[in-house]
């Protein structure tokens, strides 16, 4: 499937992923389905939680092509995100050549024979280009340095790569491509222009919980929509270090449906609060306010 005329329209695009559970609003569809149309990187800043790297969980799901995904990381370089050479089986490689009974070895022959195919360890952008049609996952690219940027585009740019002792590696189809950035740093101007932008906002209530139903129907329709209700209470507090997520109020959901839990009321919420809330001062600044947060 060629995944630029996959979809005929945004609100088709919109209709396939809400069917592997990811409800996206007019506005996300539409710039999605336009990356996809366009052939060009699609790049989503916003607070952790927010779906960012589940958009493009459910574009594969809805293209049916696989999912590459390239973790971002401090010191990431061309290395991790290309290719590498499996030096162990090189070794063995040229141990069973001296193995084998015979006259000299043209010393040329032997080491072209070291670089061949089968012993490139293909790394995630170079995996994508290979296997296109495909999504790649560039997760959490502001945790990169500005050096992997300027690889990363220049990729971006041509689809291709170039291995020295290989070849030019050129993508048939262009991959789908979705960046993914919490906005640690600011990217730089050139990687940015190269994407088409959206800046993922936490839903509203209603939307959140239409996700929470979608992705989680096995809990009862009271307790997430107080689940959804004590989330959005918390996100009020601008004093949280780390408001909770769309991911957070899944895992909130579930963990108390787990536990057997019908309401959610001041203990249940106490009990649980972990799974929401992430840093201990949040926890307490939240455990406090319990009362007033499950007000209806």
């Amino acid at each position: 499937m060629d995944p630029a005329t996959a979809f005929p329209d945004p609100a088709s695009l919109a209709a396939a992923v809400g069917d592997t559970g990811y409800l996206a609003d007019d506005d996300l569809a539409t710039v999605a389905w336009l990356a996809m149309r366009l052939g060009r990187p699609l790049l989503m800043e916003g607070e952790p939680g927010t779906g960012k790297t589940a958009l493009a969980e459910a574009l594969a799901d809805a293209l049916d092509v696989p999912l590459i995904r390239l973790q971002c990381y401090e010191g990431i370089d061309a290395t991790q995100a290309l290719y590498d050479w499996d030096f162990p089986r090189q070794i063995l490689h040229v141990r069973a050549l001296e193995a084998v009974a015979g006259g000299p070895r043209d010393v040329g022959e032997v080491e072209e024979s070291l670089f061949d195919d089968r012993f490139l360890l293909a790394r995630p952008v170079l995996r994508a280009l290979r296997e296109s049609p495909c999504v790649l996952l560039v997760d959490e690219i502001d945790r990169a340095d500005d050096e992997f940027e300027a690889f990363l585009l220049e990729v971006l740019s041509t689809w291709s790569v170039t291995i020295p002792e290989l070849g030019t590696v050129v993508a048939a189809t262009p991959p789908v491509v979705v960046l993914t950035s919490n906005r640690t740093r600011e990217l730089h101007d050139a990687l940015k222009r190269r994407c088409l932008y959206h800046w993922v906002e936490h839903p509203g209530l209603e939307r959140e919980l239409a996700i929470v139903r979608a992705r989680t129907p096995e809990v009862p329709e009271a307790l997430a929509a107080q689940v959804v209700r004590a989330v959005h209470a918390m996100r009020s507090d601008t004093e949280l270090l780390k408001p909770p997520g769309v991911a957070e109020t899944l895992d909130w959901a579930r963990a108390l449906h787990t536990l057997g839990t019908r309401e959610l009321d001041t203990e249940s919420a106490a009990r649980t609060l972990g799974v929401a809330l992430k840093y201990r001062e949040d926890a307490q600044r939240i455990s406090a306010a319990l009362d007033r947060i499950l007000t209806p």
